[in-house]
């Protein structure tokens, strides 16, 4: 029953079929959330590439102003200073050898994975269980890095990667339901603004096919890109 009203009430208040102004768009998702929790609030970007071409999979990285509004998890790979600079900065787990055993065992309770070069060898053996999960580190998201205290302190805050998948499409979070307008408009333009940027040289036609937001358990809205610039 609360769902069919639920239903309804999205029914009267959104045209799925219309674009609407980000900050109209914005307001829409904030309030057609009906989840009984403080609900992520999503991007997902229908891109106009190719990602089976390795220069159009587009892959890169922000910090949102406001952050995500979750917890993030980080393990740290790495040795000696390197291990103390990490739980300095806040790291959940740091080890090396230890931590890839568990891996190998199938341990993968954590958001991200950030490593010392030295340790990708080792890692790159696991691929199989980081890769499908998103965990593997990666020296263009900046999760292979010597700079370990500032890894960890970016993905703390709210540092996000926006990755196109094999369908062209990119998700990310922008925030949760319980931020102000304001502050989603703001790290929604800084992903926007950051796609733009990265679009790759030989992308033909349409860039940036279709913008639309959702919070986790609300109806995705479509966004007019004119109103995002």
């Amino acid at each position: 029953m609360k769902l069919t009203k639920n239903n309804n009430s999205i029914a009267e208040k959104l045209d799925r079929k219309k674009e609407y102004p980000l900050e109209k768009a914005v307001s829409l998702v904030k309030e057609l959330k009906y989840g009984q929790f403080d609900e992520s609030v999503d991007i997902a970007l229908n891109m106009g590439v190719d990602p089976r071409h390795a220069d159009q999979n587009i892959r890169v990285t922000t910090s949102l102003p406001n952050g995500t509004g979750r917890e993030v998890t980080v393990l740290v790979l790495a040795r000696g200073p390197k291990e103390k600079e990490a739980k300095e900065a806040g790291a959940d787990f740091v080890g090396n050898d230890d931590y890839i055993e568990k891996i190998k065992n199938g341990w993968t309770e954590i958001d991200k994975v950030v490593a010392t070069p030295d340790m990708m060898p080792a890692l790159g053996k696991l691929g199989k269980v980081l890769g499908p999960k998103g965990l593997m580190p990666n020296p263009k998201s900046g999760t292979v890095t010597m700079d370990i205290g500032k890894a960890v302190g970016e993905l703390k805050t709210g540092k996000v990667e926006l990755r196109v998948e094999k369908n062209g499409i990119i998700h990310t979070s922008c925030g949760k339901t319980s931020f102000t307008e304001k502050d989603l408009i703001e790290n929604i333009r800084i992903i926007y603004n950051t796609i733009m940027k990265a679009r790759p040289a030989s992308a033909k036609g349409q860039y940036l096919k279709k913008f639309t937001l959702s919070s986790t358990m609300g109806p995705g809205i479509k966004v007019d890109q004119t109103s995002i610039k």
